[in-house]
């Protein structure tokens, strides 16, 4: 248990039985009145995204959020298998929990896995990563109706709006949380 003086980014709370991670919090303290805590909070399970007011120094109770750092080895066609790095074990987690990180998972590469009571909630990448562009049209110079951009497709399948001189071959970094550009990586 915990009060919502206690609130931190990221902390997962147990509301009503169902889990909501912690994206945004803030004390307020209004001219009149008690103080109290506004947040923004989204649902694990399902990712609907919620804002609620507390009263300052309400209990809440804290869900115990287990964080490993897994390897991701490979998707077998129902599901996608990590690996614990220190004991070895192999998880098979659901398209559905993976989402959208799908879009940015290599094999061989590391993420967190985070579980509560053996139940596996989400897949927390790194905030970028770096992917090889497999195919893109030639950047024509002069063509600005698309703000200097074009459609690349990556090596995971996802497609990243790139500046116009990146070509097919490159590597380049890219954002997790919204699949943008972030520069070129040099080799």
């Amino acid at each position: 248990m915990a009060t919502t003086n206690d609130l931190k980014n990221g902390m997962v709370l147990n509301l009503d039985g169902q889990l909501w991670q912690v994206i945004w919090f803030q004390h307020h303290k209004p001219g009149k009145g008690g103080a109290v805590v506004r947040s923004k909070l989204k649902n694990v399970e399902s990712g609907k995204t919620v804002d609620r007011t507390f009263n300052a120094d309400v209990k809440v109770d804290v869900a115990n959020v287990d964080k490993r750092t897994m390897q991701y080895l490979y998707n077998d066609g129902t599901s996608y298998v990590f690996m614990d790095t220190g004991t070895y074990d192999q998880v098979e987690i659901s398209p559905d929990v993976v989402g959208d990180a799908s879009n940015y998972l290599l094999e061989n590469q590391e993420a967190i896995v985070a579980s509560n009571d053996g139940r596996v909630l989400y897949i927390e990448l790194p905030a970028s990563v770096e992917l090889e562009v497999t195919y893109t049209e030639p950047g024509l110079q002069g063509d600005r109706s698309t703000g200097g951009t074009k459609p690349a497709t990556v090596e995971t399948g996802a497609t990243v709006n790139v500046p116009l001189f990146i070509t097919t071959g490159e590597r380049i970094k890219v954002d997790t949380r919204d699949g943008s550009y972030l520069g070129r990586v040099s080799s």
